[in-house]
């Protein structure tokens, strides 16, 4: 006896080719962050991570330079950010509050989106977690080139009407208070945890 018959599928194919080349490209850059966090310290330019940058948190400019002398973590993200930017900017903030309120680390939370992310507001955003977060934006060319200097992946995912989300790698990368990379630091476990890790650190 014949088993029942289903109606084809109506998804478009460019449709399904677009969402296979968009995993694709999100495999491939996670892979590529898994290499380089995983070589051997030490390991010359072809693996840095981080750099030089300058950009702006409300009238405020902030350098590389400025945050020598502590260990800071370092997040991407954007403020339009539906739930992964606020969810890790307010695990970071716990981790802070475990560490007390005179511990001396900051942490950076620097838009993949500028066009929208003005330095006021990525300021105000970032600040309504914790003051030791510190929000910046800049220019296009300013954040692309800080994008690069950290292997982050980012992209415009278009909406309807115009508007667009960014789809976004989500390290949380530990540098030393020299500026050098040294891991990825892991917010998903209690803020106690976490904080031990950071404490010799400081």
């Amino acid at each position: 006896m014949p088993g029942p018959e289903f109606p084809p599928s109506k998804t478009p194919r460019p449709l399904v080719w677009i969402v296979i080349f968009a995993a694709v490209l999100m495999v491939a850059a996670a892979i590529g962050f898994a290499a380089l966090v995983s070589e051997k310290p030490g390991a010359q330019s072809s693996s840095a991570i981080g750099g030089p940058f300058r950009l702006a948190s409300g009238e405020r400019t902030v350098t590389d330079a400025d945050l020598r002398g502590a260990p800071f973590l370092v997040f991407f993200g954007y403020t339009h950010c539906p739930d992964v930017c606020p969810t890790t900017l307010f695990q970071m903030s716990e981790v802070f509050r475990a560490l007390g309120p005179d511990a001396k680390i900051k942490g950076l939370f620097i838009t993949v989106d500028p066009e929208r992310d003005t330095p006021d507001r990525v300021k105000e955003y970032a600040g309504s977690f914790d003051p030791r977060i510190i929000g910046l934006s800049g220019d296009r060319a300013a954040i692309d080139k800080v994008l690069a200097e950290y292997r982050v992946y980012a992209r415009k995912a278009p909406g309807a009407e115009g508007e667009y989300t960014m789809d976004h790698s989500a390290v949380i990368y530990l540098m030393d208070r020299d500026g050098k990379f040294l891991r990825a630091f892991n917010l998903e476990r209690p803020p106690e945890k976490a904080a031990a890790e950071l404490r010799p650190l400081l």
